[in-house]
């Protein structure tokens, strides 16, 4: 089959020939229709974050069950399914605890690249090569660990609703279930690409007051403001932090950070009111430091991370997938464009410039 295969940290991706295994106990063999480009590859291709080379590069997958291996008992032949890139072994504290995407389980396998405990089943030839988060989707076909997927409705396009299986979700939930804001609330959501845009329109789904999102690129301003946004403010050219207090009357009550980058990050909590919660959703490179005063931590300001919007995955994908098929979030709208597999360095030199807010490798 073919797939997209970074063999050397920071080189480009090829598209080669590959060999995949069979699926093993607990595993499924997906053909892939189409696959989200994601800012979070472009940190393990670039090298801002650790990953075993030679690697298959992709993570927001969507398909179609071919076959499944023993023991499988989620899923059967035909079934259409998402990708998560959070994986959840069901067995841990965090899982039991009704945190999935918490698992002990999903760290190892981010930075190692296997699927669920080491196991690897591509190969070029007789090298073995990694799975990035236990996915590898950027290929015409998948084996994952059935905990690594969700059934959906077959009448969902996927090559808009694979998006959910890491950005959309992402922003959603750290929107609706990480700030636990209360309707009224206001939130300022910094950056404004696919996970940023995402969150604002968990935001107004939750009943969010006065609404504000900043980002450095008009484009992406005039998207957040067709999606929901109040207020928009254009970093760069407007004091971001002093903006937001102005338009809130002292700082926002949640400040949710989508861009990845330490300096912003404290920008956002500078956004916030005593008392107030950033919410950190960007993948930061691995060897930043955030640089905040304690003190200001005895005003009760409190900054919390989020994997995947802590969603449960098997109960709000089906969800939100609905609520796209009934027009009630319009994620479809992010989409800029769409590439072959072939276009694969083309998609990411576009996500790297701001040239796309969204965008979709169809196999």
């Amino acid at each position: 089959m073919k797939a997209a295969v970074q063999y050397e940290t920071g080189g480009p991706l090829v598209v080669d020939d590959v060999e995949l295994d069979d699926p093993q106990e607990n595993e499924i063999l997906v053909k892939i229709a189409a696959c989200g480009v994601c800012h979070s590859d472009l940190h393990f291709i670039k090298g801002d974050m650790p990953v075993p080379v030679p690697v298959v590069i992709g993570h927001e997958g969507a398909g179609v069950v071919e076959k499944v291996g023993p023991g499988v008992t989620s899923f059967q032949p035909g079934d259409h399914v998402l990708m998560m890139v959070a994986f959840s072994c069901g067995k841990c504290r965090y899982c039991l605890e009704g945190r999935p995407t918490m698992c002990v389980e999903n760290l190892p396998i981010q930075m190692m690249a296997t699927l669920p405990y080491g196991a690897k089943r591509l190969r070029k030839g007789d090298q073995q090569l990694s799975h990035l988060f236990g996915l590898a989707a950027f290929a015409e076909y998948a084996v994952v660990h059935e905990r690594s997927a969700v059934k959906i409705r077959e009448d969902a396009p996927m090559d808009v609703v694979c998006l959910m299986g890491c950005g959309i979700t992402t922003g959603l939930g750290a929107a609706i279930n990480t700030t636990g804001m209360k309707a009224g609330e206001s939130v300022v959501v910094y950056g404004c690409g696919g996970v940023g845009l995402s969150a604002i329109m968990g935001a107004k789904l939750s009943g969010a007051g006065k609404l504000i999102a900043v980002d450095t690129l008009d484009n992406k301003l005039e998207k957040a403001k067709e999606l929901g946004a109040d207020y928009v403010v254009k970093a760069g050219v407007e004091d971001a932090p002093a903006k937001v207090k102005e338009l809130t009357g002292g700082g926002a009550d949640y400040a949710i950070e989508a861009v990845g980058n330490a300096s912003v990050e404290t920008q956002a909590f500078a956004s916030i009111h005593n008392g107030g919660k950033l919410i950190i959703v960007g993948m930061a490179p691995i060897t930043d430091v955030l640089a905040i005063a304690p003190f200001e931590f005895l005003l009760g300001k409190s900054i919390v991370g989020t994997v995947q919007g802590d969603i449960v995955a098997p109960i709000e994908i089906p969800r939100y997938v609905d609520m796209f098929m009934e027009g009630k979030l319009p994620i479809d709208k992010l989409i800029t464009r769409t590439y072959k597999l072939d276009e694969i360095n083309e998609a990411f030199a576009a996500l790297e410039k701001g040239e796309v807010i969204r965008s979709v490798v169809k196999m």
